[in-house]
């Protein structure tokens, strides 16, 4: 397998953050749910979950063998110890608290992948993004791990990384509904999950704007498959072509 923490990062070089033209499309995977199987040929990155908010090691494992088959990419899916909510309710926590429970799951994973980014999961990525001190305890772990981190522009988890000096990888919600102050419109909402045509559509124009690295789609969503497969026919389309976000074009 691959080396562990810091030095194992080490040991597999530094991440080259540049963006030379074509974006990314990045889904969580490995947690137990979802359309895996479907999802992964048409993604560049996949966050898989590290086995505490969901999931198992064995899917874990069997999540990144399968990404080595298919040229994907891996990040570190980290998410809260709350299995009977999927890590989707918000849990507070200290500021070393925080970073222990991102530091263990990330090692975990980091034994048997390649780590290219962490993107925390669920109520931690929204915990994070919305509270610097906890945007920049995440922020260490990565620095710890020399990887980058992934977070929505303009809120904390991106600024953190940027204070940090590490990569920091901006993603756009392709299947989610946005409200007025940049969050994603809550579940619970009508219309907060977008369909096939509307995902491909927001993509597009999520792929003219500067100000995105990498393109979301939830792999637990209904229909993911789907919205997977319009994403990536869109962007064809258009010319427009896909990459790893550490080592550039696929």
């Amino acid at each position: 397998m691959f080396g562990s923490g810091a030095a194992g990062a080490r040991a597999r070089g530094a991440l080259d953050p540049r963006r030379d033209g074509p974006l990314n499309i990045n889904s969580d995977l490995g947690e137990g749910v979802g359309f895996d199987a479907e999802i992964l040929p048409y993604i560049d990155s996949a966050n898989v979950g590290c086995g505490v908010h969901a999931g198992s090691a064995t899917e874990v494992v069997a999540t990144v063998r399968r990404c080595r088959e298919l040229g994907v990419e891996v990040g570190a899916h980290p998410g809260y110890d709350d299995r009977p909510n999927f890590g989707r309710l918000e849990i507070e926590l200290s500021v070393d608290e925080l970073a222990d429970l991102v530091r263990f799951q990330v090692g975990a994973l980091a034994a048997v992948a390649p780590i290219a980014y962490i993107k925390a999961h669920g109520a931690l990525y929204h915990y994070c993004q919305s509270r610097p001190p906890m945007a920049d305890a995440l922020a260490l772990v990565a620095r710890e791990f020399e990887t980058g981190l992934m977070g929505q522009p303009g809120f904390e988890i991106v600024a953190a990384a940027e204070r940090a000096g590490v990569p920091a990888f901006r993603e756009g919600f392709a299947d989610r509904a946005y409200l007025p102050d940049g969050n994603l419109m809550p579940r619970s909402q009508s219309g907060a999950v977008l369909p096939p045509e509307q995902a491909a559509e927001q993509a597009l124009r999520f792929a003219r704007e500067e100000r995105f690295d990498t393109i979301c789609l939830h792999g637990d969503s209904p229909g993911a498959p789907q919205v997977a497969r319009a994403i990536r026919e869109a962007l064809k389309a258009e010319g427009i072509g896909t990459r790893h976000l550490k080592t550039g074009p696929r």
